[in-house]
């Protein structure tokens, strides 16, 4: 089991999520959280691809694994890797892994409309040539009520939103901030989110890309 692990968030909201989770199931890891909301700005301007350089001067001296907890630029990370020469994870992962298993049907719901292409591509890959068809949605409203700070509301606005899905095998919550809403769906779907598992697949050493 990994004992160190360095998190890349492009939101601050995200280091007491991983903290709790680490405390709940992983006790005496020690996690280092580096936080750069600039990355996902860029992203969202110019497209994920913009950002390979700037995240690399970011991860750039790291020592030990890496998880990225930003779907949108986490394919981006991801690659770094072997040019780092440390394993660079991708949190949501596990999840599309999951999904795929689950069944072919699989519905995206994102907050930002640059996380829809990523997670799509991760879907697509973990499904290995199996048949899938997915369906990306963005929820309106949500992304204006994360950045107001209204946590709650944009949990709920998330939940009603999978709430309202049909014809699904299973509803993937595209974005780690988004966890909380999986609690709160009301749905007989499976509503998968990405910090759990993506925390424990890149502890236990595993799902490193």
């Amino acid at each position: 089991m990994v004992t160190g692990l360095t998190l890349l968030h492009t939101s601050p909201v995200h280091v007491p999520v991983f903290d709790a989770l680490r405390d709940q199931t992983h006790p005496g890891a020690v996690l280092r959280h580096l936080v750069v909301p600039e990355l996902l700005d860029r992203a969202r301007e110019l497209g994920p691809e913009a950002v390979a350089g700037q995240a690399r001067e970011v991860l750039e001296g790291v020592r030990g694994p890496v998880l990225v907890t930003c779907s949108t630029v986490g394919a981006v990370a991801e690659s770094l890797g072997p040019l780092l020469g440390v394993p660079v994870s991708r949190v949501d992962r596990p999840m599309a892994a999951e999904a795929v298993r689950l069944g072919p049907r699989i519905v995206v719901l994102a907050a930002v409309e640059s996380t829809l292409g990523p997670t799509g591509e991760l879907i697509a890959q973990e499904a290995a040539g199996r048949p899938v068809r997915v369906r990306g949605r963005l929820v309106d409203g949500a992304w204006e009520r994360f950045e107001a700070g209204d946590g709650d509301g944009y949990l709920e606005v998330v939940a009603r939103a999978a709430e309202a899905v049909e014809d699904a095998d299973v509803i993937v919550l595209a974005q780690a901030s988004m966890a909380g809403a999986a609690r709160l769906a009301r749905t007989r779907v499976p509503v998968l989110s990405s910090p759990a598992a993506g925390l424990a697949a890149a502890l236990l050493g595993g799902h490193t890309g």
